[in-house]
């Protein structure tokens, strides 16, 4: 009997879009992993998120179903906002104990991260899971400088698990090649928000009674953080100018340090209504709300926001800018794409989707059908076969 790989995964902190795919690696048994949180025990409590501004309590268990360890991070400014924030002086020795055949390293711009690629560096397999993209660059002079640097990071892996187009563009550029990147799709847990619809959108009518809205009414909806990065002044410019505010809602659902500006400056506007930050459980009610749900970033390494909404039968419209824009967008099929900073483009595809009514329910659908090709047991089953491959 062929025995089972053994699999460290090194990353940050408990998230709720890496804890599904860490248990779904558990219970298929096809390996075996211990996943190493390099932040430290204060990313096991509530945190202060500076994207939204406010301290987060995450209503999903994030630690339950697989094997963890909690390392000591010895850092004075703990975090994954720099790359002294993540230091762990055992991390070396505790994944030696394990004793793996392969190591699946998240993200390098950590101190303790670049450590494991280094100190690894054909002693394992070493498999990386990120999803940078080439889509804000820099001066020429800068970008030079940038790609040799990433030819040095990434000449420690083996496979790089390249979440789409963007990201395996942005891999290839940075000198792997092509026997070294394996398509392991960005993916959310499809059926928590794909499930349950009948009662969802009883209760999304109900959210839309509490905050004001007709039944019958057309809603576009943002859902993330009130950031500079996802471009909201662009958005809330554009649903102006389009003049729908008498005939169509603009939900901004988050909270975030533009918060008190964007309020200021568009609260009182016809058509535009503003949500508090709502926690993962409430999420595939929120999204049920809309009729078309927008990303607007400027810049977007992908978009996760996205195959939620997808998942809950939504169109969606989409900045170029978004790394998840050429996978997930089928263009006039189940949503639409605009120029990223273009404010005219944007106000002509909101009154393109509020013409086009009658369409969106059909383009929510292939939405759906679509996102189930993004998704965790496909995202395992890639691991698997590559750990497999590399070690047995």
């Amino acid at each position: 009997m062929t025995r089972k790989p053994l699999l460290a995964i090194v990353t940050s902190h408990p998230i709720q879009y890496n804890a599904p795919l860490f248990q779904l690696l558990t219970e298929r048994n096809r390996v075996t992993c211990r996943v190493f949180y390099t932040w430290g025990k204060s990313a096991m409590a509530d945190k202060f998120d500076p994207g939204f501004g406010k301290v987060i309590e995450w209503d999903l268990p994030l630690l339950d179903g697989y094997d963890y360890e909690v390392l000591e991070n010895t850092a004075k400014e703990r975090g994954s906002h720099h790359f002294k924030g993540i230091v762990n002086p055992d991390l070396i020795h505790r994944i030696d104990q394990f004793g793996p055949d392969a190591i699946l390293v998240f993200g390098w711009a950590f101190q303790s991260h670049l450590k494991v690629l280094r100190h690894y560096r054909k002693k394992k397999v070493i498999l990386f899971r990120g999803d940078s993209t080439q889509l804000d660059q820099a001066s020429s002079i800068k970008k030079t400088i940038r790609s040799l640097f990433l030819k040095w990071i990434y000449s420690h892996i083996d496979v790089a698990l390249y979440v789409g187009k963007n990201n395996r563009d942005y891999y290839l550029n940075a000198g792997l090649k092509e026997d070294q990147l394996v398509y392991a799709p960005h993916a959310i847990d499809n059926r928590r928000f794909s499930e349950d619809e009948e009662e969802r959108e009883r209760q999304a009518l109900l959210i839309r009674e509490k905050i004001g809205i007709e039944k019958e009414a057309f809603v576009f909806l943002y859902a993330g953080k009130l950031e500079p990065v996802k471009n909201l002044p662009l958005l809330l410019k554009a649903f102006v100018l389009s003049g729908l505010g008498d005939k169509a809602k603009l939900v901004i659902v988050g909270n975030g340090v533009l918060e008190s500006r964007l309020k200021s400056e568009y609260e009182s506007r016809p058509g535009i209504v503003f949500m508090d930050f709502q926690n993962q459980a409430q999420m595939p009610v929120i999204y049920r709300i809309s009729n078309l749900f927008i990303l607007c970033s400027r810049s977007e390494t992908w978009g996760l926001s996205v195959n939620e909404a997808m998942a809950c039968s939504r169109a969606v419209l989409v900045s170029d800018h978004c790394g998840c824009a050429p996978d997930l967008v089928v263009n006039d099929k189940n949503g639409f794409l605009f120029k990223s900073e273009d404010v005219d483009d944007l106000k002509d595809k909101l009154l393109l989707a509020f013409n086009n009514r009658s369409r969106l329910e059909e383009m929510g659908k292939v939405s759906l059908e679509h996102i189930k090709g993004f998704s965790f047991g496909a995202v395992a089953q890639k691991i698997e076969e590559t750990v497999e491959k590399r070690v047995l």
